[in-house]
């Protein structure tokens, strides 16, 4: 895998005339699954800990996943799954749901009875799931839903452990990591020719999305071009990472001098709709890209502040004329719709993610239990038992993003099919089960039926 990518990478700096149909890695040729990094880290610590059902496991089949788009109604798939015969652990959870959101307080308690004695954090995926949902259920009744969110996200870490936890996550999630590998890709090609560059990326993390990039920079034909990435992230993700900002340098610089290649970092802990061009040092002569992943959906869009900080931001950025901007989303529709659809929909899209997970960690191992706790249940509790402003997961498919940054001036930049087709090839070998459909020169990964990731190219 890691010689792919970096294969992948030196391709794609390399002249049109010399770029190859497929890989040549000898190491896809063997049909085994990558190796993924293990590392320990901690337990779940909120106050809901939720052991193994007392009561025979319902049944549950895995299939069914929904596949909204735009010309779909959400509203009459809760009303679909209302009607199905039977009782599983999805149709108890939106049940209990339906009773919230109807203001059927007693029947409601009596759901989430016995809903508790039916989910378990260490069993099947709609189980497990099921824990975190039930939890914001009860969050949302209780209206403790942002105190939860703001404690689970705020936390410190003992060490490195949350940086852990989303690589782990990055790992056992493909659709992850290659719609960032698609990004990288349109970035790659927009600036090939380029001798100065400027990345700016509105959610740095870990910044591990530029290690094979720089790698395939370095090696360009003629020389490395000089790169200056600005890394931007919001004061409260900083401080969940303690050092964060600083650990990115210290990685970036360290590459710069291991492959010979001239890189200036500077770390911006500032919230995105806040970023002023000033802020940027943009300079002449540089060429620009913008990057966002999984970021945009945190900025809050006309539905909650009259001034649209969302399109706010994509017209700032439009305004510094960027060569190519790259957008990496979760392909959810979770912005404005009403609580209960809102409920089914976060079912459908996480019982997706949930199953993929199984498909790469075992059922009883800490790793999976760690990344479910720590990375994804905080925002599921968010989704589920928060409103108005202190609402912040607010997806949006990929349609709708085509139309948001249409109205800001951008124009689609196609995504590159060289990169697609070592994405699909390397996709293959984690599980049969993963797609990948290319639309209107964008992407979409995903778990079997269900879309989970879409990512796309704009200048």
């Amino acid at each position: 895998m890691k010689h792919a990518l970096q294969e992948l990478g030196t391709v794609l700096m390399a002249p049109d005339a010399v770029k190859p149909t497929t890989s040549t890695d000898p190491e896809l040729n063997e049909n085994k699954q990558p190796q993924l990094t293990k590392q320990r880290s901690r337990t779940w610590t909120h106050k809901t800990q939720l052991e193994s059902p007392t009561i025979p496991q319902p049944q549950y089949t895995s299939g069914g996943h929904m596949n909204i788009s735009h010309e779909d109604r959400p509203e009459k798939r809760v009303r679909e799954v209302r009607k199905q015969s039977g009782t599983t652990v999805k149709q108890l959870l939106i049940e209990c749901a339906a009773a919230l959101s109807e203001n059927k307080i007693e029947e409601f308690d009596l759901l989430v009875e016995k809903a508790h004695r039916a989910v378990s954090i260490s069993g099947e995926p709609i189980q497990r799931l099921g824990a975190y949902m039930l939890e914001g259920l009860v969050a949302r009744h209780e209206s403790s839903g942002t105190n939860i969110y703001h404690g689970l996200r705020s936390r410190k870490p003992e060490s490195k452990e949350l940086l852990s936890h989303m690589g782990i996550l990055y790992d056992i999630c493909p659709y992850f990591k290659f719609g960032y590998m698609a990004a990288n890709g349109a970035i790659a090609d927009a600036l090939k020719n380029e001798d100065r560059i400027h990345i700016i990326d509105f959610q740095i993390a870990q910044g591990t999305q530029w290690v094979t990039l720089i790698q395939a920079l370095a090696a360009r034909p003629g020389g490395p071009p000089h790169v200056r990435i600005t890394g931007i992230n919001d004061p409260v993700a900083e401080y969940t990472r303690g050092d964060g900002l600083q650990l990115v340098e210290k990685m970036l610089l360290g590459m710069s001098k291991k492959f010979s290649i001239p890189l200036e970092f500077k770390g911006l802990s500032v919230y995105g709709p806040e970023v002023t061009r000033e802020m940027l040092d943009i300079r002449t002569g540089e060429a620009l890209a913008v990057n966002f992943t999984l970021h945009l959906h945190h900025t809050p869009d006309e539905s909650v502040d009259v001034n649209n900080p969302r399109d706010g931001l994509l017209r700032m950025v439009k305004g510094l004329s960027p060569k190519v901007t790259t957008l990496v989303e979760q392909e959810s529709n979770t912005n404005t719709t009403p609580f209960l659809t809102r409920f089914v929909e976060t079912l459908e899209y996480y019982s997706a993610m949930f199953e993929s997970i199984d498909a790469t960690l075992k059922r009883d191992s800490k790793e999976r239990i760690d990344v479910e706790q720590h990375c994804l249940a905080k925002d599921i509790v968010n989704i589920i038992a928060c409103e108005e402003k202190d609402r912040v997961e607010r997806h949006e498919l990929l349609g709708k993003w085509r139309s948001r940054l249409s109205m800001a001036g951008f124009k689609p930049y196609p995504l590159s099919s060289y990169v697609n087709s070592v994405i699909k090839t390397l996709l293959s070998y984690y599980s049969s089960k993963y797609t990948m459909v290319e639309k209107d020169g964008a992407l979409l990964l995903g778990w079997k039926s269900r879309n989970l990731i879409s990512a796309s190219a704009w200048h």
